[in-house]
């Protein structure tokens, strides 16, 4: 007998209750975080509307608990759009799309790559608040690395102090340890990848968010024991550890500063 399809079997989390046992809708997901649309792939069936709509619930409210932040900044002020099982791109399980600002998960592939897909968004979101005059479709961890100027700002000066222990070494005059492994991949995989700013920076806060005592395999899965995870494309170690506290300090307090 075949497997049921990947969104039928169960992702591993241990967070607290969200809905009580109740299911959820997109639509509901949409009121309470304020996305500012979301479309379901016609091939969706019903049954997997709904697994996938309680899954993402669940991941969303865990990782809001897990960043110590409201509902809107998940929806990056209902800027944030999602898309599941529509379309998707070659030989990718999830994509971020800046143009559209549309965050998308493919049907059965997609479950584990939330965390990092939404911190691309994020990324991408930011770039406008954190540097002057940014580019449309600017990330803010490639801005920092071209050293754009920055917004004066403490929360600007925290999410610097993060990119700095991922992208640099502790004396702050070579690449980190971990940018070398990824240049090192990209090399051996005649690529250029893993060593982009912007993924290097959605992998460190993916190892971050795994490292979290609130764990949720549809959130994400895979910083530790898988192939790309032996091949040292994620912070380890210390880096890994002074990146993570690093990041929750931004994160704390992004969401301290919107609760005054």
């Amino acid at each position: 007998m075949s497997e049921p399809p990947r969104i039928q079997r169960p992702f591993y989390r241990n967070g607290p209750s969200h809905r009580d046992g109740a299911d959820v809708s997109f639509t509901d997901i949409v009121k309470v975080f304020g996305f500012k649309t979301v479309q379901i792939g016609k091939w969706v069936t019903k049954e997997e509307q709904q697994i996938a709509a309680n899954l993402f619930f669940d991941a969303l409210c865990d990782l809001m608990d897990i960043l110590q932040v409201p509902e809107h900044v998940i929806s990056l002020n209902s800027n944030l759009s999602l898309a599941f099982g529509v379309g998707g791109q070659k030989h990718s399980s999830a994509h971020y799309d800046s143009r559209k600002g549309q965050l998308a998960l493919a049907k059965n592939a997609g479950g584990g790559a939330l965390a990092h897909e939404w911190f691309h968004a994020f990324d991408h979101y930011i770039c406008s608040r954190a540097f002057v005059d940014p580019t449309p479709h600017g990330f803010a961890s490639q801005s920092w690395l071209d050293d754009k100027p920055q917004v004066a700002h403490s929360l600007n000066q925290k999410l610097s102090a993060w990119l700095a222990t991922i992208f640099l070494s502790e004396d702050g005059k070579e690449p980190s340890e971990y940018v070398n492994r990824c240049a090192l991949a990209d090399k051996t995989l005649k690529m250029y990848y893993y060593s982009q700013p912007q993924e290097l920076s959605a992998r460190a806060f993916e190892a971050a968010i795994q490292d979290h005592p609130i764990k949720n395999a549809f959130l994400v899965q895979g910083t530790k024991q898988t192939q790309e995870a032996k091949i040292g494309i994620y912070p380890l170690d210390d880096l890994r550890y002074r990146s993570s506290t690093a990041l929750f300090e931004y994160f704390y307090s992004l969401g301290r500063a919107l609760a005054r």
